[in-house]
């Protein structure tokens, strides 16, 4: 029996999908996804629920309200909550740059809205009890780089449009720091566009394996933390790191992804090169998860935040074989587990 029961323990459903395709291997269906979840145990203890990818062939953004209460049933039939919800704000698939012209602007809003009301229908059906909308900038750092004060400002603007329609579902939406999203690409970058978005209902989507590479400065090398000198085995510098990094952005930080990073770059399928995902066990990997995870969770004077209800694992552009093997999911959910001993808490 496990001590703390929250923070609540999430799988992700989009690995089964980013990365994949004509360009990688075939995507891994929804029913999959659900089915290895469920079945991941470790002494007793499961994943409580799964953060979901509105985006075809998982779910449709387009879905009929019918169809979404069949996607809940689906969900009490394996005993699993739905958490966060990827809204899929890109211009190949409906969205639009959240810094292009005033229909990509408009396509953006308009998908963070279709994603709220498909939160709203899981809400009021009993399995989404929290999470947030997740959004990016959906436009790449050189493209931002051209005049970022104004492209700050457009993005920010778009988001700003896209809180306010997120505030009449009650929602609010997360902004996940990755390398490859312009205005976001950079620790610093990030937090100028969430300043300047000025919305009680904007927050931060922290990943430890992507924000591991703004300590690098990865695609805004005036943003480095880490010196051009760093070795992976000064644990002393890494940590020091960690703590200037996360002082910045945890005051912003309303949802979280556990993930493992070997310090490298990785992108497959139609997918950018951003932070790459190592399994929890993975020789390489740079992070004491556990320990680093407790960065985000608790404040500088080590109290616990307690600022979102569930946690997510991340970990994307696995290869099929490797994501379809029952272990792969146990042995994640296992170092989701020691994230709760360390840093969780208890409700009745």
């Amino acid at each position: 029996m496990q001590e703390n029961n929250y923070p609540k323990l999430h799988n992700a459903a989009w690995p089964g999908v980013v990365g994949k395709g004509p360009d990688s291997e075939p995507t891994i269906d929804l029913d999959s996804m659900l089915e290895m979840t469920a079945a991941a145990e470790v002494d007793g203890t499961g994943f409580d629920g799964i953060d979901l990818f509105l985006y075809d062939p998982h779910i449709d953004i387009d879905s009929s309200e019918d169809d979404i209460k069949a996607l809940a049933e689906k969900l009490k039939g394996h005993d699993l909550k739905a958490g966060s919800l990827v809204a899929p704000v890109w211009p190949d698939i409906g969205g639009g740059s959240a810094m292009g012209s005033q229909e990509d602007r408009k396509n953006f809003v308009k998908q963070v809205r279709k994603s709220c009301e498909i939160g709203k229908v899981l809400r009021e059906e009993g399995v989404r009890p929290y999470g947030v909308i997740r959004i990016d900038s959906s436009v790449d750092p050189a493209s931002w780089a051209e005049n970022p004060a104004e492209n700050t400002k457009l993005i920010a603007q778009t988001w700003r449009e896209a809180c306010d329609v997120a505030a009449d579902y009650d929602e609010d939406l997360a902004a996940e720091g990755e390398i490859c999203w312009g205005g976001m690409h950079s620790w610093k970058t990030m937090v100028d566009t969430l300043e300047a978005v000025d919305r009680p209902n904007i927050g931060f989507q922290a990943d430890m394996a992507h924000t591991l590479l703004y300590l690098l400065g990865y695609n805004a090398p005036e943003d480095r933390i880490l010196p051009e000198d760093f070795e992976w085995g000064d644990r002393e510098a890494l940590t020091r790191g960690l703590e200037e990094m996360t002082a910045a952005l945890r005051p912003w930080t309303i949802d979280f992804h556990v993930a493992q990073n070997d310090g490298s770059v990785f992108g497959s399928g139609t997918h950018d090169k951003t932070g790459r995902h190592c399994l929890p066990n993975d020789p390489k990997g740079k992070l004491d998860i556990a320990q680093d995870a407790g960065h985000w969770l608790r404040d500088e004077n080590g109290e616990l935040t307690k600022a979102f209800k569930h946690i997510c694992w991340d970990g994307c552009m696995f290869p099929n074989e490797v994501m379809t093997k029952q272990q792969t999911w146990n042995d994640i959910l296992a170092a989701m587990i020691e994230v709760r001993n360390q840093h969780g808490w208890s409700e009745s």
